[in-house]
């Protein structure tokens, strides 16, 4: 069997609720990090820490632009960079600050929304050529000139587990209207925001179906992304949630199913009060469990059984501050979850750069030790 076939049989039966060799792990690290733990290890170029630290599984993403265009830069020198995006937002990226600040946006208006149309989602750039797309290349760093979306799903195929991904419609939405645009037009709007939402749908369902065909039978699972809250709840009710997004996230899991792959949904926040609904919807694990939203995935196994699995949960707070005895007690706790399978370990967000990497290598260290089945865990042992 083949490392990648080996990899690919944990993270399956993990997310079916089975008991693989041993506990898997994946992980999204921040730029920074990345480069603080290339410096601590002393390791030449390239460096690629999903290789160096075998990790289990990677997800990939193809271009989801809505316009499939060249980034049009704006202003640029040294310590930032002013863009124009696919989604026709403009987005100042600053190499100081993790994240990018979303600055203006064409489509603001109902009438905007109505007369928007999307570029063909099957068009092979975006999956068979390096072309710019927002996701990859305005986030954590500024990236032009990717390798096409099959090369780099290639390039870990044989290695790992292998994930692709889509947005769901209100990660997509705001994104091209902006974050507050997007709740204001929900209140004041609802039936033509729906009107959107069906036809970004649409749009994300056939990038799904072309990005799995474009990667012939490599891809084991979907990611699909979609923040639709903070640290306290909701960014909008649940019940509104489930009349506009629930239908289509439905449509997703369905179609991916019917592909035989598994669906992991992405949200940062709290978005307890839809997990039930995001159950029905069909989706098999949920990713990442912020820890600071009050998220503890012990607690989540023992209220949801073998309905739900879930990717994450490891407090980075814990991660960047905690002594040896803390990451010991949060990781060997949070370990707990993976008895009966349904759960993979990592960061409860992603891992940033003010985490030490010799703090993260001994978690990793800790996971890798005690994440054998028969899982043994001594005192941090909790019944499922």
């Amino acid at each position: 069997m083949s490392k990648a076939q080996e990899k690919t049989e944990r993270v399956i039966k993990t997310l079916s609720h089975q008991e693989p060799d041993r506990i898997p792990v994946g992980e999204f690290f921040w730029g920074s990090f990345i480069e603080s733990l290339k410096k601590e290890l002393k390791s030449p170029e390239p460096f690629d820490p999903y290789r160096y630290l075998d990790l289990d599984y990677v997800v990939m993403i193809p271009n989801m632009d809505p316009h499939i265009r060249p980034f049009q830069i704006l202003e640029s020198d040294e310590r930032h960079v002013l863009v124009k995006t696919g989604f026709e937002c403009t987005v100042m990226k600053r190499f100081d600050l993790p994240m990018p600040h979303y600055v203006d946006f064409d489509t603001k208006t109902v009438e905007e929304m109505d007369a928007f149309e999307f570029d063909d989602p099957r068009d092979r750039r975006r999956y068979f050529e390096s072309v710019d797309d927002m996701i990859n290349g305005v986030g954590d760093g500024f990236v032009r000139g990717l390798p096409p979306f099959v090369d780099r799903v290639k390039a870990y195929a044989g290695d790992f587990c292998v994930f692709g991904s889509v947005c769901e419609p209100y990660e997509t939405l705001w994104r091209m209207v902006g974050s507050e645009n997007a709740l204001l037009k929900l209140a004041e709007a609802p039936e033509a925001v729906e009107r959107f939402v069906r036809r970004i749908g649409d749009f994300m369902l056939e990038i799904g179906r072309a990005e799995i065909d474009a990667a012939g039978g490599i891809l084991r699972g979907m990611y699909i992304w979609g923040d639709v809250a903070y640290r306290r709840g909701m960014f909008f009710s649940p019940e509104l949630w489930r009349r506009i997004f629930k239908p289509e996230v439905k449509r997703l899991c369905s179609e991916f199913h019917k592909r035989g792959l598994k669906v992991v949904y992405h949200g940062c926040g709290n978005a307890l009060a839809i997990f039930e609904d995001l159950i029905e919807a069909g989706i098999d694990a949920y990713n990442p469990l912020e820890a600071k939203a009050g998220l503890d995935v012990v607690e989540l196994k023992k209220k949801f059984g073998k309905r739900l699995a879930y990717c994450g949960n490891i407090d980075v707070a814990v991660l960047e501050r905690g002594t040896k005895e803390n990451i010991r007690r949060e990781v060997l706790r949070k370990l707990s979850a993976a008895r009966g399978g349904g759960y993979m370990p990592q960061s409860d967000h992603s891992v940033p750069g003010d985490v030490p990497p010799r703090n993260y290598l001994y978690a990793l260290e800790l996971i890798r030790q005690y994440g054998r089945y028969p899982l043994e865990l001594g005192e941090f042992d909790e019944e499922m």
